[in-house]
């Protein structure tokens, strides 16, 4: 306790933080401006602090330069590498995406950096390959030399082999030259980083991009000074120097508080010293003692007794109670009567189907009896017709006789024969041309009606067609209405999906349990818990599980009531989510054996996000999950269910498009399946959703222009139809006009001496012939009655099956309703026996571990009566409690040790006092020590403050005298000026020609000039700074081709000067003006490939 404080400040685990001071030039530029650093006017540039170099000259260059580095599917690559770096100047140069800023990034990774270091992601699994299980990253650096670090483990280089997984895990490997490997611990990595003097995320060792951008962009003058601090590592040295004042701080408390021990020890200590008195006589009390002692023995083997009845007797009762095997009877029957129910729906379920497909089957047979009677009507019609037509012409043609007759009667003489006879000749003549022309129109007017008829036909079999698809796609439309109306309630509130109470729900759940009405609180909806890895698998998932998305789980069946009553005033009472009860546990069961395991397709379980256990066993338990497949395509599933031997343990699989697949039968879905419950972004689906009410309405607009389109040719149809039957009737009757016309003509007798009585014939005989076919006509008519009786009958027919069809249709929900809620109904009871059959094996656990307990304490009374018969071999009968007896022994003991340590015996006060004394010592030693250390330490802290404060001004003189120098080359004017008290860096530069301007910020640069500007002040805190090796990543991004060869130069030229440190200079832009050096190593990527992702570099 004393020493806490001294062994605190000696443990500190710091890393180094020295900083090299390399030779200054021999002669400095002046610029214009001047360079002012606050409390620095008297400095003496000559009487400054210089550290010394962290490294040796002859090992620099030996030690911590990358040799290689490997990539394996980091990021966007396959396969990088392994790049060969030069010990000297590195450029690395490619397009975008071939890999230049992953390199980077990969070697702040595989040298132990954290992922925000990188500026490139927020955790390291970021870094992993999309579709790979991990990443590599391989890191070689230079071993060699006097100062190499356990040159004789590692040799002359240390690989570190970083392997980065999916989900975030980082594991190291360090090894030897040979590939052993050495360590796997990141402190081993710490120590090499330190030995070698690498700071990874210092942005002077490793300049990204986005640090240079947040420098070159940044208008804070505190982030600039903050910048500057880190990269020389005086920020470090800063917080070391807190940590130590606050660690001082809580020693020197401590040290206060040891003094007030002191005293006490010191009282006790002299109390001891005073305590030499005799010893009194105890042997009344001991002998008191150990009688009780006796007794006590036997009282507890009483005990033992008394608990070994009693235990029995708990164990006659416990087997003696068959309750739990009552209840697991019970609850068996109900699940044979509830598996029984649910295979009576599917049978009834299938018989039901086999019926529609029937129905189905007759419907479209009788269809084509319609049309068969159709045509027959119709024939009949026409036979009709014309028995019709052909009893007018021969009653017309018996009027004719009868007036004949009745004039050849009435006639007083004869006519002139010859003219008559030549006036008829040639009124025949012109009569048959003319019945000619008609029956010739006659046939063009029947084709015409034959013709129009069947295009009426096809007409009205489009309509029908597209009245159908009209009323699809308004029932589509209304449905995707009702759907982007819930979207829109749910944007608010997700839960909304979930039904329009469902969020006041959740509150009074919650209300209630605040108020512990509930033992644990419900978990609920199961749809709300879960998430999907792959959100293109949503229809399956929900079709998998749409009878569990609102359901909620329960710990005991108490819950399960309070919740009924809180769902009431929410939800009507057959519109209640579903309750699951299961006991809560806080680990999800192990499947690993009973589940499908498929090395392409993925179950349920795998694709599932679920943070809670409780809603992961809820669906394995009610749902099977873990048995069930996902695969995207219908006929894939089908060939891997049905063409041959399923995989073990998979019960069924579903589809991307909502399909059920068993071993022996399918289920499609009759509408399409809406996500409804697992969608990502309400706003997107909202859009979606209105993008596809849009599309539904504008194809709606559509059917309805075309249907009335249709409607209106099928009417005009109609209506041409009707003028031709009207055109052909018209016909017929002038045919029948004119071959009456002829036939009357031809039958007049060229005498005027004719036969009265041969007309009176032929008037009888064509009486005749209107009688038989006036019967004709009844028959033909009543023949066409009947067709029209059967045309009925068959249209009743189809009616009536059509009605049936809806019927069975509605049977088939209600059914499918029903098995889900059977299917829901087995699942609960299962789940009951479940609980029931762990009950009893607990009770019967609980039995056995009765009878366990019973025999050892039945050892426990055989042993505590041999030990009693020890003590006291004759049985004693205590009058009083084991507890009394223990507490006069206790008494008793406290009274000879009181008298004891108050009359005491030499041994044990002499002993006494010398731990008091020596306690005593050592804690004033312990305090004495430590007050010299902080006095110490003050003294220190002092020194090292004020060298602090003189390496902080030598740092920052050499940087503005570096930088403006640089900044010469662009014969730019400039300044740094430094405010160590405020904590500020202001850095302002002047354009070429605007020398005289007011205005000096970097912001009035241009993109080029603030990267030069950068470039000069990363160059300066390079001559300031130490590390074996630069990275500097897009120097050259803005720069135009003046300032990038200026900027090239510098970088050379500092490159030549350090030759023992090693540079690395990522750029975009082409480096054939560089100059040909065996210095000067180029690394040129090569585009990537969009097929394969994989960057293939070349090394010059």
């Amino acid at each position: 306790m004393q020493g806490n404080g001294f062994e605190h400040i000696c443990t500190m685990n710091k890393r180094k933080s020295n900083v090299q001071s390399l030779p200054k030039p021999s002669k400095i530029f002046r610029t214009e401006d001047t360079t002012h650093v606050q409390d620095e006017d008297d400095f003496d540039e000559e009487g400054g602090f210089h550290q010394e170099h962290s490294f040796s000259t002859s090992s620099a260059g030996d030690i911590g330069v990358i040799e290689s580095i490997t990539l394996k599917n980091f990021m966007s690559h396959h396969l990088l590498g392994p790049f060969q770096f030069g010990p000297n100047v590195n450029f690395i140069v490619g397009n975008n995406g071939s890999g230049k800023s992953a390199i980077l990034t990969a070697l702040i990774v595989g040298l132990g950096g954290k992922a925000t270091t990188t500026n490139r992601g927020a955790s390291l699994k970021s870094f992993v390959k999309y579709g790979e299980g991990s990443a590599e990253v391989t890191v070689k650096l230079r071993n060699r030399g006097s100062d190499a670090y356990k040159g004789d483990t590692y040799g002359d280089c240390i690989s570190i082999e970083q392997r980065i997984t999916s989900d975030g895990c980082r594991t190291c490997k360090i090894k030897n030259k040979p590939g052993h490997i050495v360590s796997t611990k990141k402190e081993e990595l710490t120590a090499i980083l330190d030995h070698f003097n690498i700071q990874v995320d210092n942005p002077v060792s490793i300049l990204n991009q986005e640090m240079s951008k947040q420098f070159l962009h940044s208008k804070s003058e505190a982030d600039k000074y903050k910048f500057f601090m880190k990269a020389t590592l005086l920020e470090q040295m800063k917080r070391d120097y807190i940590h130590i004042k606050q660690t001082k701080a809580v020693t020197r408390d401590q040290v206060e508080r040891q003094e007030e021990c002191l005293k006490d020890l010191r009282q006790l200590f002299l109390q001891k010293k005073e305590k030499y008195e005799s010893l009194s006589a105890l042997e009344n009390m001991k002998q008191t003692l150990e009688d009780l002692k006796k007794k006590m023995a036997w009282c507890l083997v009483r005990e033992k007794e008394w608990q070994v009845q009693q235990l029995k007797e708990q164990i006659d009762k416990e087997q003696n109670d068959r309750a739990f095997e009552e209840k697991l009877l019970l609850c068996q029957s109900k699940v044979t009567l509830a598996e029984k129910k649910l295979r009576d729906i599917q049978q009834k379920l299938e018989r039901v189907k086999e019926e529609e497909e029937r129905l189905a089957e007759e419907s479209r047979k009788m269809k084509e009896e319609v049309k068969l009677k159709n045509k027959a009507q119709k024939s009949q019609e026409v036979v009709y017709f014309r028995a019709e037509n052909k009893l007018k012409q021969l009653e017309k043609e018996q009027c004719l006789l009868q007036e004949r007759i009745h004039k050849i009667s009435n006639s007083n003489g004869r006519r002139n024969h010859e003219s008559e006879h030549a006036q008829r000749i040639k009124k025949i003549s012109a009569l048959r041309n003319q019945l000619e022309k008609l029956e010739t129109e006659s046939i063009a007017l029947n084709q015409e009606i034959k013709e129009k008829q069947q295009a009426l036909f096809k007409g009205r079999e489009e309509y029908d067609k597209l009245s159908m698809e009209e009323k699809n796609i308004q029932v589509s439309l209304e449905t995707k209405l009702k759907r982007k109306n819930q979207l829109t309630a749910s944007r608010s509130n997700r839960l909304r999906r979930f039904g329009d109470r469902m969020p006041e729900l959740l509150e009074s759940i919650d209300k209630a349990y605040a108020q512990g009405r509930f033992i644990k609180k419900p978990v609920g909806p199961i749809g709300a818990c879960i998430s999907l890895k792959d959100p293109s698998l949503a229809v399956a998932v929900e079709s998998c599980l749409r009878s569990f998305m609102k359901t909620f789980c329960c710990d005991n069946y108490k819950d399960e009531r309070v919740l009924q009553e809180l769902m009431s005033p929410h939800f009507p009472r057959g519109g209640r989510p579903q309750i699951m009860v299961c006991p809560f546990t806080d680990r999800v069961y192990n499947v690993q054996s009973r589940g499908v395991h498929h090395p392409e397709f993925p179950s349920v379980l795998d694709i599932l996000i679920i943070d809670n256990p409780v809603i992961t066993n809820c669906l394995i338990d009610m749902r099977s999950i873990e048995c069930i497949l996902i695969i995207r395509e219908n006929a894939v599933a089908r060939r891997l269910m049905q063409a041959g031997r399923p995989p073990r343990n998979c019960r069924e699989v579903f589809t991307a498009e909502g399909d059920q697949v068993f071993t022996n039968r399918t289920y499609t879905p009759e509408r399409e399946v809406i996500v409804k419950y697992l969608g990502g972004d309400p706003e997107a689906e909202i859009r979606l959703v209105q993008s596809e009410v849009e599309n539904h309405q504008a194809q709606l607009s559509r059917f309805q222009l075309h249907l009335s389109s249709v409607k209106q040719d099928i009417q005009s149809m109609e209506e041409k139809l009707r003028s031709v039957f009207i055109a052909c009737k018209r016909n017929q009757e002038s045919i029948n006009r004119v071959k009456a016309s002829i036939t009357e003509l031809e039958n007049i007798e060229e005498s005027q001496t004719e036969d009265i009585s041969s007309l009176e014939e032929d008037a009888q005989e064509n009486e005749q012939k209107i009688e038989l076919e006036r019967k004709n006509v009844k028959e033909a008519q009543s023949e066409l009655e009947k067709h029209n009786k059967v045309l009925m009958e068959i249209d009743r027919k189809h009616q009536d099956m059509k009605n049936k069809r809806e019927q069975l249709t509605d049977e088939t929900e209600q059914l499918k309703e029903e098995q889900v809620k059977a299917t829901a109904e087995c699942s609960k009871l299962e789940q009951s026996l479940k609980i029931l059959e762990k009950k009893l094996k607990a009770h019967q656990d609980n039995v056995q571990a009765m009878r366990a307990e019973l025999g050892l304490k039945e050892e426990e009374k055989e042993d505590f009566e041999t030990k009693a018969r020890e003590i006291c071999p004759i049985p004693q009968r205590p009058d009083r409690s084991a507890e009394s007896i223990d507490t006069e022994i206790t008494r008793l003991r406290q009274k000879i040790s009181s008298q004891e340590s108050s009359h005491g015996n030499q041994e044990q006060v002499i002993r006494e006092y010398a731990e008091a004394h020596g306690n005593y010592k050592n804690k004033s030693g312990q305090v004495r020590d430590l007050k010299r250390f902080i006095d110490r330490l003050d003294n220190i802290m002092t020194d090292r403050q004020a060298r602090y404060k003189t390496l902080r001004r030598s740092l920052s003189v050499r940087c503005k005298l570096y930088f403006n120098n640089f900044l010469i080359k662009l014969h730019c004017c400039g300044s740094m000026m430094f405010d160590h008290n405020n904590e500020t860096l202001s850095i302002s530069v002047k354009p070429p020609g605007q020398e005289k301007d007011n205005i000096n910020d970097m912001r009035s640069l241009s993109g080029g000039e603030r990267s030069f500007s950068t470039v000069c002040f990363i160059l300066s805190l390079w001559e300031i700074t130490e590390s074996p090796f630069r990275c500097l990543d897009e120097f050259d991004v803005y720069m135009d081709m003046h300032n990038r060869r200026i900027s090239l130069d510098l970088l050379l030229e500092l490159s030549e000067r350090q030759h023992l440190r090693q540079f690395i200079f990522i750029t975009p832009q082409t480096t054939s003006s560089l100059p040909k050096s065996p210095h000067i190593k180029i690394h040129q990527l090569q585009d990537p490939e969009r097929e394969s992702e994989e960057a293939l570099q070349s090394t010059q």
